[in-house]
């Protein structure tokens, strides 16, 4: 029997695969490990991120309770009532600003720390709080805000459905600590007070207020929508808030059932010891209720600098497992197509490779014999052998072999420009993620610088209304003073809505919606703008729809975008101009649309895409911020605000607002 023979073209085939193979099998292992860790990694990033971000809504929502109660007890109007005690004026200055401001909890007490008024509860008064610690310190002068756990004897003092509001049933958790109670009755408040001081600064009582978080999902939904905007997968929210009194679930989107809310389960033990026991952050994947996530804990401190509770968010993980397996399954595809096309050439080279050896090995024994040029007709079956013997037809074979490397070149050459063309797609996604990115953080710290500026203006402002309005409870009625004093609150009252544009900018002002008849509207601003602005050389047209109805929409706010516009209009015209203001309504569309334009020097093209950024400006003495006002009341008016221009022949800005606005 003889040796079992393998041909050339199988072992040139088995040969050049098999360290392929492997390496393949070597690469889509690796790339799948780096694939999961940088997915994992860059998600708890951003959880990180993200509860940086909640936060910073927390901490506004803290400053929201403390400039209530710190202007209300800075109204020189709440001095005098609380100096006489005067429960009845104090209720009727109490109770509508509770309500309006969305406070649980809004109580005066006296100079020794004792209840004067209860807005939420009007009958019980006259006990002392001196022994809490928010009240003490307001009365010595300092104006406190943070959070604080309030026991449920003290709820029931402040109105009588908060002790109920804050009973939360302990649901079992498992992992969480041992824990024999079964209903938490505490109440976790957001809490400021603030001295109230007489014209002499002599301190005649404190002010505190305060939210109850407990059963209260304001805040965490609030959270959610701002952090992560509403993203779902397969029908769930992906991104998720908590509140945390102790380890007790207080306030929280998670669902432990469809359309329930996980409040009463618990935080597990581990987590419990690092971030309340140790005070530490914790970020890390975990199990919350009933799923895994992507989960960032931060401990809350109260105002001794104890922590009680803390604040958790937290992404879904399931949806960047699909995203990893997907990726995952298009790797592998990748690498066994590529196997394939390998396993395929290789065939192909073997194959073309085996016929001019066999034809050389003919070749060679004739062109030995003294023959030239021969044709080749080899019939041996042992390719090796026939190898050695090969010569003739060396140069034909090697003519061949340049022609199938040039055509792989070719193919090879095709397939990297394809995928150049799918990375620099990528690329361009990533930059523009990358964009948003940054124009998201810029945005927030300016809004908080917005905020800040507003409050510090709105300060002074609540002064002169407290003393406008104390001159007009002074005046009678027929006084000839008393409409100078009148007018004077009315101004401070349009100053003070003015201020709210910047804190609408930082998301903290709401609209004043009511209807707004744009035709003078528009007639009175531009007969007012000539008080402002030099109007020499300058020719105004008004081309008015006919039949435009009235709009919905916060008057205060749209004279301010229209003054604005007009204003800059006019500035571009140094050496005169036509400005031409214009109005149509699209009624199958339920819009109107407002058109200013100029024929000034017009906008740089380079200037175009960032006149709506906020601090931009080209003029020395703007400060940058209209336009992005302008742009922010427009879009919260569900409207669109665009421009036109060219330089030197000048602009048109466009505002299109619908005729009503939708539901709250």
């Amino acid at each position: 029997m003889g040796r079992l023979r393998f041909p050339i073209r199988l072992k040139l085939t088995v040969a050049s695969l098999l360290p392929l193979f492997v390496a393949t099998v070597i690469c889509w292992l690796i790339g799948v490990y780096i694939i999961n860790s940088r997915i994992a990694s860059q998600a708890q990033e951003k959880v990180r991120t993200d509860l940086n971000a909640a936060r910073s809504v927390y901490d506004g929502e803290i400053d929201h309770v403390r400039d209530v109660v710190k202007f209300t007890a800075t109204n020189p109007f709440t001095s005098a009532v609380v100096a006489r005690g005067d429960r009845q004026m104090l209720r009727s200055l109490l109770a509508p600003l509770k309500r309006s401001e969305g406070l649980d909890i809004l109580t005066a007490v006296d100079a020794e720390g004792n209840v004067i008024l209860r807005a939420g509860n009007p009958g019980a008064f006259g006990d002392s709080q001196l022994n809490e610690e928010i009240v003490r310190r307001a009365l010595g002068g300092e104006q406190v805000s943070g959070t604080e756990v309030v026991p449920a004897a003290e709820l029931a003092k402040e109105g009588k459905e908060l002790a109920s509001r804050a009973a939360i049933e302990i649901v079992p958790t498992p992992l969480a600590r041992k824990r024999d109670e079964l209903v938490e009755r505490s109440g976790m408040m957001l809490l400021a007070a603030a001295p109230v001081r007489d014209g002499s600064g002599r301190t005649v009582g404190a002010l505190y207020g305060g939210i109850l978080l407990n059963n209260n999902n304001e805040l965490v939904d609030r959270i959610k929508k701002i952090v992560f905007e509403g993203v779902s997968f397969q029908g769930r929210d992906v991104g998720t808030a908590t509140l945390f009194l102790g380890d007790l679930r207080v306030a929280t989107n998670v669902l432990s059932a469809p359309e329930q809310r996980a409040i009463g389960t618990r935080l597990s033990e581990e987590v419990y010891n690092r971030v309340i026991l140790n005070r530490e952050k914790w970020v890390a994947r975990a199990f919350v209720v009933n799923d895994w996530y992507f989960a960032a804990y931060e401990p809350i401190l109260n105002l001794g600098g104890a922590p009680i509770g803390s604040l958790y968010v937290g992404m879904l993980e399931r949806p960047y497992e699909e995203m990893t397996r997907e990726i995952t399954f298009i790797f592998g595809v990748v690498l066994f197509c590529g196997s394939f096309i390998g396993i395929a050439i290789s065939s192909f080279t073997s194959s073309r490779l085996a016929r001019p050896i066999k034809e050389l090995e003919t070749a060679a024994r004739r062109i030995t014999a003294g023959e030239r040029g021969l044709p080749v007709a080899v019939e041996t079956r042992d390719e090796i052998g026939e190898l050695a013997r090969e010569i003739a037809t060396m140069t034909s074979t090697l003519t061949q072999r340049e022609e199938d490397i040039t055509t792989l070149n070719r193919q090879l050459e095709q397939k990297v420009q394809e995928r150049t063309a799918q990375l620099e797609e990528k690329n361009l996604l990533l930059v523009k993620a990358q964009e948003e990115l940054v124009r998201a953080a810029k945005l927030a710290d300016i809004g908080m610088l917005a905020a800040g500026v507003a409050h510090e203006i709105n300060n002074p402002m609540a002064i002169i209304r407290g003393n406008a309005e104390l001159l007009q409870m002074a005046l009678p009625e027929d006084n000839p003073n008393r409409e100078e004093v009148e007018t004077i609150a009315q101004q401070v009252g349009r100053v003070e809505r003015i201020v709210g544009n910047l804190l609408t900018f930082a998301r903290q002002q709401r609209q004043r919606l009511g209807t707004v008849a744009l035709h003078p509207l528009l007639d009175e601003i531009l007969k007012q703008v000539g008080h402002q602005v030099p109007l020499a050389g300058i020719e105004l047209r008004t081309l008015y729809a006919p039949s435009l109805p009235e709009i919905d929409g916060d008057g205060d706010q749209l004279r301010q975008v229209f003054t604005n516009l007009i204003l800059n209009a006019i500035q571009a015209m140094k050496e005169g101009g036509v400005l031409t203001v214009a109005t149509a309504v699209d009624e199958g569309a339920e819009t109107c649309t407002v058109s200013i334009s100029d024929t000034g020097c017009g906008i740089a093209p380079e200037n175009l895409k960032r006149i709506f950024s906020p601090f931009f400006t080209t003029r020395g003495e703007g400060t940058g911020l209209g336009l992005s006002v302008s742009y922010g009341i427009v879009k919260d008016h569900s409207g669109n605000i665009a421009v036109a221009s060219e330089e030197g022949t000048g602009t048109s800005f466009r505002v299109t607002l619908p005729l009503k606005q939708g539901e709250p």
